[in-house]
C-alpha cells in the first residue's frame, strides 16, 4: 500500500484465519508494509512465532506450511556463517533468502505459501509450493496489495461488495473448478502452483519459478529399476515429512494409496492412528469395512465416522462457506467430517492423494492412451458408433470421452476431458446479455506458461502434467486444505512430494497404464506391502458414488428450492428455462445431468454466502 498500514487492519484480516492457526498471532508494520500472522505450532512450539525476521530486522517472513528439509537446508546456510536462534523451519527461508535470493524457493523442498518483506530493496514477494498444496490469494491495485491464506482475510480489508468474474464463473461450471489464477470473485486472484508474486518499484508481477520440463529417461529404465528408485523415493519423502513435534495421523481410504501409505509409515513409526468415512449400511459398496480391513491389516489404531443423506445435506451449506470457492465434487463432505474427527486426536495427518494424476488411475486415462486406435478407425465406423450411443440416456461420460478423443489438437483433446459438460451447452445456459463470445479458449490462458513445459511429454503424460498442476491443486488440493484448516488440522502429502513427481513426469505411459491396468507400477509396489484384495479394489474415493446416487435419484425435487425458485441468486447469472431442461431431463431419465446440477446446488449455496 502507499499509505501506512493500519494494525486495526491486519488484526481484523488476521482475525478471519483464527481456524486456521488457534495457537499464536504476530503482527509487523513497517510504514507501508503489513504483516499479520495466526500459528497452527507443529515445530519448535516454543521459538516458532510470526513474523520472523533476521537478527538484522532486514528481512521478514510470514509463513504457512512445512519445510520439510530445513534442517538439511539449515547445515547448508551454516556452512556459509549464516546463524540460527530458533529450531523453527521459518528461520531456513529468511537466511536462505539472504544467501540465495528469490532462488531459495529452488531449495526448498516442502508445501508452503509464504510472503517475504525485504526492507533494504523495499521487495515484497509472495510465493506458492510446486503443487499447490498451500494457497496464496491476492488483490492488486495501484494503491495496495492485500494478500493471505483465504479470500475471507482479503474481503475483511476490503469494503467493496464482491462482483461474480463472469468467465471464471464459466470455467467453473464447465470444470466443476475454477483454474488459477482466477477465482469466482471480481478482482481476486489465487498465485498458481510454482509461482511468485514481486511487488518492487511500485509494480506487480508474477512468474513461474519452478520451470521442471519432463524429459523422458535415456535410456528409459527397466521395470525393476523404476521400482526400486520409486519405492526408494516414497520412503524418503514419507520420512520427511513425519517430522513434527506434535501427534501425526493418517486419513485412510479403502484403497490402495493410503494403504500404501500406511505401511509405509508403519516402517517409520510403529503406531499410527487411522480415520475414515463412509455411509455405513446405505451403501454396499462402502469405504468403512474397506478401510477397516487395511487398518486391521497393517495394525493401525483406527477411527471411523460414518455420516447419512440427513447430514450431508445439512452440512453443504456450511462446507461451501469454508471453501470460499465454489468446488462441485461430493467428496467434499466427507471430506470436511473425517478431518473434524482425526483434529480431535491429532493436529498433523497424511493422505494418499497423488497416484491418481501421476500414474493413470482414472477411467479416463483409459481412453487417453488407447485414443489413438479410436482416431485410426475409418470415420464412417466412428460416426456409426456414434450413432449407436445417441439415443442411450445415461451414457453421458462415454458421449463426451468419444467426442474428446475425435479431436486432432491435442490441447483441444485435454480441455474436453477435463470438462463436464460441452462448451456450448454451458455457453447456452448463460443469460443472454451476459454471454462472452470469446471464451472458450480462456482455460489456454490459464495453462499459458504451462504448455511449453510439456513439450516432451506423450499423450497421457501431458494430460498428467496438466492435472497436477491445474485440477489437482485448483480442486482437490485446494478443498483439502480448506477443510482441514477449518479444523486446525494439518494435511501432508507425501506423494506429492516434488522428486516424485518429477521422476514419474520422465517415465513412459507403458508404466502407468499397461494392458488397461491403470497405475500398473505404482499398483507394483503396493503388493510388496499389501494384500491382493486390498490392491484390486475397485476406485470409489471417500464414498463419493453414493452420493452421485442420492442425486441421481432423488435430491432434485419440490423440497430443494434452491433450484426451482425463480428468485434464486444464480437466476442473475444463468437462464432459469436452461436450469429447468436439465432438471426435466434428468427427472425423466433421458438424460444423467447430476454433475451439472450438483455444481448449480454448489453455485447457488455459495452465491448466498457471498452476499
Amino acid at each position: 500500500s502507499n499509505k501506512a498500514v493500519l494494525l486495526e487492519d491486519l488484526k481484523k484480516m488476521t482475525k478471519t484465519l483464527v481456524h486456521r492457526g488457534p495457537d499464536d498471532e504476530g503482527f509487523f508494520i513497517s510504514r507501508q508494509l503489513g504483516f499479520g500472522f495466526r500459528r497452527l505450532s507443529i515445530i519448535d512450539l516454543r521459538n516458532g512465532h510470526q513474523p520472523m525476521s533476521d537478527a538484522g530486522k532486514k528481512v521478514w517472513v510470514v509463513f504457512n506450511g512445512e519445510i520439510y528439509n530445513f534442517k538439511e537446508i539449515k547445515k547448508v546456510l551454516m556452512g556459509f556463517g549464516h546463524t540460527f536462534y530458533t529450531k523453527s523451519d521459518t528461520e531456513v527461508i529468511i537466511y536462505g533468502y539472504k544467501q540465495w535470493g528469490i532462488d531459495v524457493l529452488n531449495h526448498l523442498n516442502g508445501m508452503f505459501g509464504f510472503a517475504i518483506w525485504d526492507d533494504v530493496a523495499q521487495r515484497l514477494i509472495l510465493a506458492r509450493d510446486r503443487m499447490g498444496i498451500k494457497n496464496i490469494y491476492y488483490k492488486a491495485d495501484p494503491q495496495r496489495v492485500a494478500f493471505g491464506s483465504e479470500i475471507r482475510a482479503i474481503r475483511a480489508y476490503s469494503e467493496e461488495k464482491p462482483k461474480v468474474d463472469i468467465i471464471a464463473l464459466n470455467l467453473f461450471l464447465r470444470y466443476r473448478y475454477t483454474p488459477s489464477p482466477l477465482t469466482l470473485i471480481d478482482g481476486v486472484k489465487k498465485l498458481a502452483p510454482g509461482t511468485c508474486l514481486i511487488v518492487e518499484n511500485g509494480k506487480v508481477s508474477v512468474k513461474r519459478w519452478w520451470n521442471f520440463q519432463p524429459v523422458p529417461f535415456d535410456p528409459m529404465p527397466s521395470e525393476r529399476e523404476v521400482e526400486n528408485d520409486l519405492l526408494m523415493l516414497y520412503r524418503e519423502a514419507v520420512r520427511r515429512q513425519l517430522i513434527s513435534d506434535v501427534p501425526l495421523g493418517l486419513l485412510l481410504s479403502g484403497g490402495m494409496d493410503s494403504g500404501l501409505l500406511l505401511a509405509l509409515m508403519k516402517k517409520e513409526k510403529n503406531i499410527c492412528k487411522t480415520y475414515t468415512v463412509g455411509y455405513g449400511k446405505t451403501y454396499k459398496q462402502d469405504e468403512l469395512h474397506k478401510a477397516n480391513r487395511t487398518a486391521a491389516v497393517l495394525g493401525a489404531n483406527h477411527s471411523a465416522v460414518e455420516i447419512n443423506k440427513e447430514q450431508f445435506q445439512k452440512s453443504l451449506p456450511k462446507i461451501i462457506a469454508c471453501l470460499e470457492e465454489p468446488v462441485a465434487t461430493s467428496s467434499i463432505v466427507p471430506m470436511y467430517h473425517v478431518c473434524e474427527r482425526a483434529r480431535q486426536d491429532v493436529k498433523v495427518a497424511l493422505v494418499g492423494q497423488g497416484p491418481d494424476e501421476l500414474f493413470g488411475g482414472y477411467k479416463r486415462h483409459i481412453g487417453v492412451v488407447y485414443g489413438k486406435y479410436w482416431r485410426a478407425m475409418p470415420s464412417c465406423f466412428r460416426v456409426f458408433l456414434k450413432s449407436l450411443l445417441a439415443p442411450l440416456p445415461r451414457a453421458e461420460s462415454i458421449k463426451r470421452g468419444l467426442y474428446s478423443l475425435d479431436n486432432t489438437d491435442r490441447l483441444q483433446r485435454y480441455k474436453h476431458v477435463f470438462s463436464i459438460v460441452s462448451e456450448d451447452s454451458i455457453n447456452r445456459m448463460f443469460r443472454k446479455e451476459l454471454f462472452t463470445a470469446n471464451i472458450d479458449d480462456e482455460i489456454f490462458k490459464c495453462w499459458d506458461d504451462l504448455i511449453p513445459l510439456m513439450g516432451h511429454t506423450d499423450e497421457l503424460g501431458g494430460l498428467n502434467f496438466l492435472e497436477v498442476r491445474s485440477s489437482l491443486p485448483d480442486e482437490l488440493l485446494m478443498y483439502t486444505d480448506k477443510l482441514s484448516m477449518a479444523h486446525g488440522l494439518e494435511i501432508r502429502v507425501p506423494f506429492l512430494d516434488h522428486a516424485i513427481v518429477e521422476y514419474v513426469e520422465r517415465l513412459g505411459s507403458s508404466f502407468k497404464v499397461n494392458k488397461g491396468e491403470r497405475k500398473w507400477i505404482h499398483r507394483k509396489i503396493c503388493r510388496r506391502f499389501l494384500p491382493e484384495d486390498i490392491v484390486n479394489r475397485r476406485k470409489i474415493g471417500f464414498a463419493t458414488k453414493v452420493v452421485d446416487a442420492w442425486f441421481q435419484k432423488s435430491f432434485f425435487n419440490k423440497k430443494n428450492d434452491l433450484l426451482f425458485d425463480e428468485q434464486s441468486l444464480l437466476y442473475q447469472y444463468i437462464s432459469y428455462d436452461a436450469v429447468n431442461t436439465l432438471l426435466q431431463e434428468h427427472e425423466n431419465k433421458r438424460q444423467d445431468n447430476h454433475k451439472i446440477l450438483f455444481s448449480l446446488v454448489v453455485l447457488e449455496e455459495w452465491l448466498r454466502n457471498l452476499q
